[in-house]
């Protein structure tokens, strides 16, 4: 396995997560083969053993592992934005993207690489890529298989389902024009910067200025080159466990019937990811090869399984189990998208 500690990654993603055990090895996998170096991993309050599992990612040279201690009320999502801002390998990166564990960057350009995208986009400062929301496709129970291998069905190409599924993450280059990270994008300008000095990108290589750029796609944004798949909801059972663990950035909201009927859209399937799913796959046996890290995988899936147990005969949420039920799917038949290369 190729250790990061030896040399000084150059495309590195940061995060935050709690209790993701089972997704991590996946995620990690899929963006090694896409050609980024470096995970700066942020870790709240960990049950299921995500802690540990980054804790040995980083003995083994993968990722970086940060606890991300707060104070009761803090927003655990910005303080671990603030604090990568100071990590080493941010801090050296050519470029950054701050990601979630359940947002895959699906790449449609050329051999479907990084190299492939910032060649087609040239020399921008900032590109970003649009959500494609995808449901929980019908199925109710967790499995342990890769999620870019399991959920299909999501929303429209270009008439995302509402005003949420036009929100995008940023990739931008750490040239000292950006001095602040939020979820969604850099902020504040460095000194002498300009908002006129930014070449800010979507997805097919279209500057648009700086000032009008906010947390969502724009009229006529372009994914010619990208789309980011982004499994907010996964299946029934996996919901509940995302309900129960709170939200990392709006943390007074409940994740319930509300926020369920915006992320869960399963109009449309699309299956463009596979061929990157099954390149991604010697990275994951290698990842999963080791017996130390192979073992808090399972660990952390075991704990799934008893917390979804231990969910479901809760009484006071069997009203809320049942509608998401009776809401898994949408009524509108799927169409087909797939882009072959």
């Amino acid at each position: 396995m190729s250790r990061l500690s030896d040399r000084t990654p150059k495309r590195v993603i940061f995060t935050t997560m709690k209790n993701e055990g089972p997704f991590i090895l996946e995620w990690i996998a899929h963006y090694l083969s896409l050609g980024f170096s470096g995970f700066v991993i942020f870790t709240n309050d960990c049950s299921d053993g995500t802690d540990r599992i980054v804790e040995r990612l980083e003995e083994l040279g993968v990722a970086s592992h940060r606890p991300n201690r707060i104070r009761p009320g803090d927003n655990p999502q910005h303080k671990a934005l603030g604090r990568a801002r100071f990590h080493p390998w941010v801090q050296d990166a050519d470029w950054l993207l701050g990601i979630d564990v359940d947002e895959f960057l699906n790449i449609r350009v050329g051999h479907r690489r990084l190299d492939d995208l910032i060649d087609a986009l040239g020399e921008v400062d900032a590109v970003s890529f649009t959500w494609k929301l995808f449901g929980c496709g019908g199925i109710e129970t967790f499995e342990d298989r890769p999620v870019t291998e399991q959920f299909f069905l999501a929303d429209h190409e270009d008439r995302p389902s509402s005003g949420r599924a036009h929100g995008f993450k940023t990739m931008f280059r750490n040239n000292g024009k950006f001095k602040r990270f939020n979820p969604h994008r850099p902020k504040n300008l460095g000194n002498g910067v300009t908002e006129d000095d930014i070449r800010w990108s979507d997805c097919g290589g279209n500057l648009r200025p700086m000032g009008k750029v906010g947390w969502r796609s724009w009229h006529g944004f372009s994914h010619e080159y990208a789309r980011l798949h982004h499994y907010a909801v996964r299946s029934v059972e996996n919901f509940l466990v995302k309900r129960d663990r709170g939200r990392t950035n709006h943390i007074k909201r409940d994740q319930t019937e509300h926020y369920w009927a915006d992320m869960n859209v399963n109009t449309f399937e699309d299956r463009s990811i596979l061929p990157l799913a099954e390149r991604m796959r010697p990275a994951l046996d290698e990842l999963m090869s080791d017996p130390v890290l192979a073992a808090l995988h399972r660990e952390a899936v075991d704990w799934h399984r008893a917390k979804i147990t231990e969910l479901k005969a809760r009484e006071d949420w069997t009203d809320f189990r049942q509608w998401l039920i009776t809401h898994k799917m949408k009524a509108d038949p799927p169409a087909i998208l797939d882009y072959e290369t």
